[in-house]
């Protein structure tokens, strides 16, 4: 007969038994018919249900072969040509246990959300709404390359067909577990490019810079409070590329928030009030965004945080024309692909910024063997 887990196995930690008894009590959730009527809350809880189950698979493979284990060493009492067996069954052991001291690392709760993308121009002029709309199509590629759909909410072009600034949301199909912030939530910052501009005569290389600023979008059923006396809406005519009438109406909505000062506008939908609703529901998710920093800030002060200038001296990024170099200063990133990553390719820049960002999860959670956090 098969040995059980050891009693002091991690598997029967605390952190992990609620795991588990989560893991079945949304199974059990997700079999309700009822619970998919409402599609909202039967993607929030399919993500959740996804997110735990990498864990569940760990745990019922540690808990096999620790019992696996405890044979072994009955066995080896008696033979010692057991003892081989012990030897490699202790490893894939320690593999697992490794496994999941990093599954069992606090993890972002907005991992699974769609975002808000803005990228607003900043010291170059012209060139630098031109990097603008570099920096957006780099996005819309790697969006694309994901399955993902970029919606332009809201634009404002300059003269030469870049952005002054632009607002676009990303969203994800499906309940994946990782969703758009697990992955663009690190693009926040200072990008700065070095080229030769297309309005530059003398062919000398220029510097300018983009700012990018990334947050997670959340559902009307936050607990984000506004109160409309705190509101500023106006409407406008919108302007830029869409669909016909466009520009025949004025539909566009800013809406302004006082005491923060924070404005955002929508003129991608057909009418005005579809407009101030989407509107809303950014606003509502800048607002949570702030709150979270300054949550996260007053608990670290030492917490890298998204820039809200657009000043070169806070890059967090350059992107060198001349050398096809793009360098993270975050991680120290370095590659002389650029021409690829411009076109979409970001898989290697943001492994990066993502194993730099585990790491320092683990070192701040450090969990013990028989006692990991949850």
């Amino acid at each position: 007969m098969a040995s059980q887990a050891p009693a002091d196995s991690m598997t029967s930690s605390p952190g992990v038994t609620a795991l588990l008894e989560e893991h079945a009590g949304l199974e059990a959730r997700l079999a309700d018919p009822d619970v998919h009527a409402d599609q909202a809350l039967a993607r929030s809880l399919g993500r959740r249900y996804a997110a735990l189950a990498p864990v569940v698979a760990t745990v019922e493979e540690l808990r096999g072969a620790e019992a696996d284990l405890a044979d072994a060493r009955e066995l080896a009492k008696e033979d010692s040509a057991f003892a081989a067996e012990v030897t490699e069954i202790e490893a894939r052991v320690g593999t697992l246990r490794d496994r999941l001291s990093e599954q069992l690392v606090p993890r972002d709760a907005a991992d699974a959300n769609d975002v808000v993308v803005e990228v607003k121009s900043g010291e170059g002029g012209e060139e630098s709404a031109l990097f603008a709309g570099d920096l957006l199509r780099m996005y819309s590629r790697y969006a694309e390359r994901r399955g993902w759909k970029v919606e332009v909410l809201s634009a404002t072009e300059s003269d030469l067909g870049g952005y002054k600034d632009v607002t676009v949301a990303v969203t994800a199909p499906g309940s994946e577990p990782e969703g758009v912030w697990a992955w663009l939530k690190y693009e926040g910052g200072v990008h700065r490019v070095q080229r030769v501009p297309v309005t530059e005569s003398q062919g000398r290389i220029h510097t300018s810079a983009a700012g990018v600023l990334v947050y997670p979008e959340v559902d009307a059923a936050a607990d984000v409070e506004i109160d409309e006396k705190d509101l500023r809406v106006d409407v406008f005519r919108s302007s830029g590329k869409g669909g016909q009438g466009v520009n025949t109406t004025d539909s566009a909505v800013r809406i302004t928030h006082l005491p923060t000062g924070v404005v955002v506008s929508c003129q991608n939908e057909r009418s005005q009030l579809q407009n101030k609703a989407r509107a809303m529901d950014v606003l509502r998710s800048r607002l949570q965004a702030i709150a979270d920093e300054a949550e996260a800030a007053q608990a670290s002060a030492d917490r890298r945080s998204q820039v809200r200038t657009v000043d070169r001296s806070e890059r967090v990024r350059t992107y060198n024309y001349p050398e096809n170099r793009i360098s993270d200063h975050r991680v120290g990133y370095k590659s002389h692909d650029l021409d690829r990553v411009l076109d979409g390719d970001l898989d290697a820049v943001l492994d990066a910024l993502r194993s730099a960002d585990r790491a320092e999860r683990m070192a701040q959670s450090v969990p013990s063997a028989d006692e990991p956090r949850s």
